[in-house]
C-alpha cells in the first residue's frame, strides 16, 4: 500500500525548518560570485598540479601566483559578497571629504595653539585612515572575506616560469612545465539540490588551471671538489669537510648549496676571518661529464686587494653602565683575566660578568663567541640591552705583517632598573563564578652584587571551583560550584652560577648555568576544608642550546597540612574511599613530600608559536626513598583532630612525556598535534591506622601516592570536552550519592544520576590532540580540533573498568571535538575553545555522546584561557 508524502503532513516546526533550508539553499545558489565580475573577466575556480613524482608538491603549489578563493572553514568570497551588498563607496568618500573639510576649519580656528593643532591632526589622521581603509579594501565584513580571484593569464605564465626555475634548482635539469586553462568548468555544487536544481553546472566564466609537470631524471653529485686561492683558508675549509652539507650521491639542490655557503662563511668567521663574506664563495656545476650527474666545484676567491686577513683581539673592554654620563668624571677600570671592566661604580662584580664573557685578548675573532656572549649577558636580566662592537687597529698601531689583523672589542651594557614592581588586579570566571584577584611582585636585581635576582610575590583572591566531590545538590543539570579564598606568597632567588662546594670549570659557562632557590606558601579556605601547602625547591638550570634546557632539582620539599575538614565532607570522603577506592581522602591528610626530579625541555618555537617547530618535555621524579630511616609504620590518622595526625611520607616514582609538532602550512596557518603520556606508582606499601570520629580504629595496607602526584586528564590544555581533572578512570561510570544519606546513590525518576564533577586521579595517562589553526580576521585566529585520552589505574581497583588492560584500553579513549577563537595581541593571546563530547567510554548504554549533542555542561565545555593550549 503506497503512502503519499506532502509537506503539510509534517509537523509545523519541521515544515518551517525545511522551508528555511530550501530558502537558504536557493539564496546561496543565487549569491554567485560571478555577479561581481566585470565584462570580460573570469573567475579562477581551481588550480591543479599534475605529474609530480619526486618534487615537493606543497612547495610547487606555493609558487603558483594565483590561488582560488578559500572555502575552509567558510567560503570567504560569499562573506565578501554579503558585505558588499550594503557597501556604498560614494557615501564613504563623502564622509572622508566632510571629515577633511571639518578638521581643516577646526585647525584654522585653533590658530597658533600648537597643542590643540596636534590633537586635531592626530584625530584627523585616525579617521582618514579608517575611511581610506574602507575605500581601499571594503567594509569590515568584506575584509573578513576575500574578493573574487579574477583569472590573470600573465600570472599563469609567470607561475610556469617559477615552477620551471624551482624544478631546475632541485636537480631536474630536463624538466618542463606546460599549462592548460579549461573553460567552461564543470562543477559539483550540492547546495543546488536545496533549490531543487541539478548539482552539476558548467560555467563559461569559471577557469580551471592545470599545470602539467614533466620532471625528467634527477641529477646527483658524482664528484665534489674545491678551489681556494688562499692556502690558509683552503687548509681550514678542507679540515672541516666532514661537516659539509654536500655529499656524493645526493640530489642536486640549490637550497642546500646556499646553506653550505652560509656554513663556510660561519666556519671562517669563527676562526678569525672577520671580513669574510659569502660573496667570495661561488659554485660551478658541470653536467656534461656523465648522464644525470653533476660535478660540483666550490670556489673561494680572494678579495680584490690582497688575501683574506685573520684577526686577533688586542683589547677587550666591558662597559657595564653604558648610556650613563657623569660630567667631569672618568670610568674606573678593573682588570680581570686581561679584560678591562669599566664603570663609574662597579655595582656588578666583574667576576660575575667574567663568567658570561666568552671574548678574551690574544684569541682569534669568533662570531660564535660573540653571539654566545650576547645571549648569556641577556640571560642575566641585568641590562636593558647589550652591544658588541669591533674596531680595526690601523695606522702605526697595526702590525707590520699585512696578513694579520688586530681588533679592539667593546662590550656596552646598559643597566636595567634595580627595582621592578608589577601589580595585577583582575578577575577570573571559573566554574560559573566571578572571582577578583590581586598579585604584587617585586624584583630586585643585583641584590648581593653578583648579578643575582631576588623576587617577592604576594597574591590574594577568590576563585570559583566546582565541588570537589560533586555531591552537593540533586539537580543534574547544574554542577555545584562555590567561591574559595586563596592566599599565597613566594620568594625566589636566582644565582647566575651553580652553587656547589667545589670550583666549576670555565667551560661550564657555555651552558648558562643558574641556581634557583624558591620557597612558597599557599592557604586555601573552602566551606568544606582549610588546607595549607608550604614548598621549597633547590634547582640547577642550564642550557644545552638556545632551544634545549635542563632542570635538576635535588631538593624538592612539600608540607601539606589540613587544619579542618567538615564532618559532612569527611563522611563523603570516607564513602568514596570505601565504595570506589578513591584516593581523594588521603589528599586531606598531613603529608611530607620529599623528592628529587629532573626535566628536559626542548622547544624550537617562539612565544606566539609562529614557526615550524617541535616540543619535547621529559620529566622524571622519585620521592620518599628515605622514609624508612625516620618513619615507623603503621602511620596514624585521627579524623577527630587532623592536626594531631602524623606527618606522612609516601614513596613513589613518576615519569611523564609530552611531544608536540607544529607544521607551518602557510604563512599563518598551522597543523599541530600533541601526544602525551605518563605513569606514577607507589614503590612500597604503607600501613595506616585510622581513628574515626566515633573513636573506632581500623588498620589497612595500601600502595599510596601523594594526591598531587597522580595523573589527571581533562581541561583547557588536555581533552577539552571534559572539565579539568574529571575524565576517567577508564570506562568507570561515576554516580552521585544522595546528599541526605551519602552512603546511598542519588535516585531521580527511578535512575541513578551520573556525576560529571568528581576528580578522577589515575596512575597511567595517555592522551593526544590534533588542531588546525587558521586566520579569520586581522588579529583573530580560528581553530578546529579533536582531542582524545584517558587515565587508568595500574593496580587492581574496586571501580569496574578503571584498571588498564591491554585488550581493552584502546576502546576506552574519550574523544571530544570543537572549534575555538584566538585573539592574538602579540604580547598576549586570549583563547576561547568550545568542545563537545563525541565518544564517552564511561557513558551507560551508547558511548557515542555526540548523538545527544547539547550545550549542557555535561556535554559541551567552554574553555577560556591565556596562550595556546599546546
Amino acid at each position: 500500500m503506497g503512502r503519499n508524502f506532502t509537506l503539510n503532513k509534517l509537523p509545523r516546526l519541521r515544515r518551517l525548518a525545511l522551508a528555511g533550508l530550501l530558502l537558504a539553499g536557493g539564496g546561496l545558489v543565487g549569491c554567485s560570485p560571478l555577479r561581481l565580475l566585470k565584462p570580460g573577466q573570469r573567475l579562477l575556480d581551481d588550480v591543479d598540479i599534475q605529474g609530480t613524482e619526486k618534487a615537493d608538491p606543497e612547495r610547487l603549489a606555493a609558487l603558483v601566483q594565483q590561488q582560488p578563493n578559500s572555502t575552509f572553514p567558510l567560503p570567504k568570497v560569499t562573506i565578501y559578497q554579503f558585505g558588499r551588498s550594503f557597501y556604498n563607496p560614494e557615501r564613504i568618500a563623502g564622509k572622508l571629504a566632510d571629515t577633511q573639510a571639518r578638521y581643516a576649519r577646526q585647525i584654522a580656528e585653533a590658530g597658533t595653539d600648537s597643542a590643540q593643532v596636534g590633537r586635531l591632526l592626530r584625530k584627523r589622521e585616525q579617521k582618514e585612515r579608517r575611511y581610506q581603509l574602507a575605500l581601499d579594501k571594503g567594509n569590515a565584513i568584506m575584509r573578513l572575506g576575500e574578493p573574487p580571484v579574477v583569472y590573470d593569464s600573465s600570472l599563469t605564465a609567470a607561475s610556469v616560469q617559477q615552477l620551471s626555475v624551482y624544478l631546475k634548482s632541485k636537480g631536474f635539469f630536463r624538466s618542463s612545465v606546460t599549462v592548460t586553462d579549461t573553460v567552461p568548468t564543470r562543477r559539483f555544487t550540492p547546495l543546488r539540490l536545496l533549490a531543487l536544481q541539478s548539482p552539476y553546472t558548467a560555467d563559461s566564466q569559471r577557469v580551471t588551471v592545470t599545470y602539467h609537470v614533466q620532471e625528467g631524471p634527477a641529477f646527483h653529485y658524482s664528484q665534489l671538489d674545491d678551489e681556494v686561492a688562499d692556502s690558509l683558508v683552503a687548509r681550514r675549509v678542507r679540515a672541516a669537510r666532514p661537516q659539509s652539507l654536500l655529499r656524493v650521491g645526493d640530489q642536486y639542490d640549490e637550497e642546500v648549496i646556499g646553506a653550505e655557503r652560509g656554513r663556510l662563511e660561519t666556519l671562517l668567521k669563527n676562526q678569525g676571518y672577520y671580513d669574510f663574506r659569502q660573496q667570495y664563495i661561488t659554485f660551478e656545476a658541470d653536467t656534461s661529464f656523465r648522464p644525470t650527474t653533476v660535478r660540483l666545484r666550490t670556489l673561494v676567491a680572494d678579495p680584490a686587494r690582497g688575501e683574506h686577513k685573520r684577526y686577533t683581539l688586542r683589547h677587550v673592554d666591558f662597559v657595564s653602565d653604558a648610556g650613563i654620563v657623569r660630567f667631569g668624571r672618568t670610568r674606573d677600570t678593573l682588570v680581570r683575566d686581561s679584560v678591562n671592566y669599566l664603570a663609574y661604580r662597579h655595582r656588578i662584580s666583574p667576576r660575575a660578568l667574567d663568567r658570561k664573557l666568552a671574548l678574551r685578548p690574544n684569541e682569534p675573532y669568533s662570531l660564535l663567541k660573540t653571539q654566545r656572549t650576547q645571549r648569556q649577558l641577556s640571560s642575566l636580566d641585568m641590562f636593558r640591552f647589550t652591544t658588541i662592537t669591533y674596531r680595526r687597529v690601523r695606522g702605526p698601531e697595526a702590525p707590520a705583517d699585512s696578513a694579520q689583523g688586530l681588533l679592539d672589542a667593546t662590550v656596552s651594557a646598559a643597566p636595567a632598573k634595580k627595582f621592578q614592581e608589577t601589580t595585577e588586579f583582575g578577575g577570573t570566571y571559573v566554574a560559573q563564578e566571578v572571582g577578583p584577584f590581586g598579585n604584587v611582585r617585586l624584583k630586585i636585581r643585583n641584590v648581593f652584587g653578583g648579578a643575582e635576582i631576588l623576587e617577592f610575590g604576594v597574591r590574594a583572591g577568590f576563585e570559583g571551583q566546582y565541588d570537589i566531590t560533586g555531591t552537593q545538590g540533586s539537580d543534574q543539570k547544574a554542577l555545584p560550584h562555590e567561591l574559595t579564598t586563596q592566599l599565597g606568597a613566594n620568594v625566589n632567588l636566582v644565582l647566575p652560577r651553580f652553587l656547589v662546594p667545589w670550583r666549576m670549570g670555565p667551560r661550564l659557562g657555555e651552558y648558562n648555568p643558574r641556581t634557583r632557590i624558591n620557597a612558597s606558601y599557599t592557604y586555601v579556605n573552602r566551606p568544606d576544608y582549610t588546607r595549607t601547602n608550604a614548598e621549597g625547591t633547590f634547582d640547577y638550570i642550564w642550557q644545552r642550546s638556545a632551544f634545549h634546557q635542563y632542570v635538576l632539582t635535588p631538593i624538592d620539599l612539600s608540607i601539606i597540612r589540613t587544619a579542618n575538614v567538615s564532618a559532612r565532607f569527611d563522611s563523603i570522603l570516607q564513602n568514596l574511599l570505601i565504595r570506589n577506592g578513591s584516593p581523594l581522602f588521603r589528599s586531606f591528610d598531613n603529608l611530607f613530600i620529599p623528592s628529587i626530579n629532573a626535566t628536559s625541555l626542548y622547544n624550537s618555537n617562539d612565544f606566539n608559536e609562529t614557526r615550524d617547530a617541535r616540543y619535547l618535555r621529559l620529566f622524571a621524579e622519585v620521592g620518599g626513598l628515605s622514609r624508612g630511616l625516620f618513619q615507623k609504620q603503621p602511620l596514624l590518622t585521627d579524623t577527630r583532630d587532623l592536626r594531631k595526625s602524623d606527618l606522612k611520607v609516601y614513596d613513589f616514582a613518576k615519569l611523564t612525556a609530552d611531544y608536540r609538532r607544529y607544521y607551518k602550512l602557510t604563512s599563518d596557518s598551522y597543523l599541530v598535534y600533541r601526544l602525551a603520556g605518563g605513569a606514577v606508582a607507589a614503590l612500597t606499601p604503607t600501613k595506616l591506622t585510622t581513628i574515626g570520629r566515633d573513636g573506632s580504629q581500623s588498620t589497612s595496607t595500601s600502595f599510596l601516592i601523594p594526591y598531587d602526584k597522580y595523573l589527571f586528564s581533562g581541561g583547557s590544555s588536555s581533552v577539552r570536552a571534559w572539565k579539568p581533572r574529571r575524565l576517567g578512570a577508564g570506562s568507570f561510570t561515576q554516580y552521585k550519592f544522595d546528599p541526605k544519606d551519602p552512603t546511598q546513590p542519588l535516585i531521580i525518576d527511578g535512575r541513578r544520576v551520573r556525576d560529571y564533577n568528581l576528580e578522577q586521579p589515575g596512575e597511567l595517562l595517555l592522551e593526544g590532540n590534533i588542531e588546525y589553526r587558521f586566520p579569520l580576521y586581522n588579529f583573530i585566529k580560528g581553530a578546529v580540533f579533536t582531542d582524545f585520552g584517558n587515565v587508568w589505574t595500574l593496580r587492581s581497583d574496586p571501580r569496574p573498568g578503571a584498571q588498564f588492560r591491554f585488550n581493552q584500553f584502546y576502546r576506552q579513549f574519550a574523544v571530544g571535538s570543537g572549534f575555538g577563537f584566538r585573539f592574538d595581541l602579540s604580547f598576549l593571546i586570549m583563547r576561547l575553545d568550545i568542545a563537545t563530547k563525541v565518544y564517552d567510554p564511561a557513558a551507560p548504554g551508547s558511548k557515542w555522546a555526540i548523538r545527544n549533542f547539547s550545550f549542557r555542561e555535561d556535554q559541551t565545555a567552554f574553555n577560556l584561557g591565556i596562550g595556546y593550549p599546546f
